[in-house]
């Protein structure tokens, strides 16, 4: 059995083989745990490339930006309206295929520009037992996930983040914030605001990990089991219920199952994934 230093090597090794890197860097605990480590490896044959849409929250872009420039690597910005795309606002559950094929196509030409010989992405091993038709598109445009190929986990990051001094170590998870539409349900810009607005609230409010899930009149949140009592006591609901009501939902619902990756992937099935 390997263990966390087995992949730790690994990883390095994969990291020197491929020359240059291209880092799909969003900011969040996997990209950033690889950028520190290819730009340990690799010096100034590594960019970091983060691409800018309304999916991709304010807060989450400028913490990019301070840990690009913490790490002293070159970061190169581009956008990319994944609401443009057809397909994508339909929201099927291909929805992250279409807007994973754009984003690496770009990033792709950008590599080229640069010099750079490969793109890299953060997918890590525990990230292949979800449903996730982005890998699809990372394949056909032959992007790496070196974190996967060393066999690391999630865990395994946290842990090696925190020995390299990341911030991000203990950071919570986070998903483009087009991940909180049941499928089928339109996405639109109006409404991505909205859930960028109340994730904002609960942020504010010293919630850790969270989500809120768009249900047309209804927002649904999801926190740590730990954090529902507090979600519900007095001052703090009423606060939820009135800034959530201000940006425009009618009622505001709490999942008692708590917070959980992919739960929108719970309601689909084998035929509307190939759809």
């Amino acid at each position: 059995m390997q263990t966390i230093e087995d992949k730790y090597e690994r990883l390095k090794s994969l990291i020197k083989e491929k020359g240059s890197i291209a880092v799909a860097f969003s900011g969040g605990v996997d990209s950033s745990f690889l950028l520190k480590v290819a730009s340990d490896i690799l010096g100034d044959k590594v960019v970091a490339a983060t691409a800018t849409s309304p999916t991709y929250p304010a807060f989450e872009f400028k913490e990019a930006v301070n840990l690009a420039k913490k790490m002293n690597v070159r970061h190169i910005i581009f956008e990319s309206d994944e609401l443009e795309i057809p397909g994508f606002s339909e929201n099927s559950p291909k929805r992250c295929y279409f807007c994973k094929n754009e984003l690496f196509t770009i990033l792709k030409d950008k590599a080229r520009e640069l010099g750079v010989d490969h793109i890299a992405d953060g997918t890590n091993c525990d990230d292949l037992a979800d449903y996730r038709p982005g890998r699809e598109a990372a394949i056909e445009t032959g992007v790496i996930s070196p974190l996967a190929e060393s066999g690391m986990g999630k865990g395994d990051i946290r842990i090696l983040s925190k020995r390299l001094g990341l911030p991000t170590w203990n950071k919570p998870a986070f998903a483009c914030l087009s991940s909180r539409f049941p499928y089928g349900t339109e996405i639109t810009a109006d409404r991505v605001r909205m859930i960028e607005t109340c994730e904002d609230l609960l942020r504010g409010l010293s919630f850790k990990q969270f989500r809120v899930r768009y249900h047309g009149n209804v927002a649904r949140i999801e926190v740590d089991e730990g954090d529902i009592n507090r979600l519900l006591s007095g001052a703090v609901r009423k606060t939820i219920a009135h800034e959530f009501k201000k940006a425009g939902f009618k009622y505001i619902s709490v999942d008692i199952e708590g917070y959980r990756t992919g739960s929108m992937n719970e309601a689909i099935t084998e035929k509307s994934r190939s759809n």
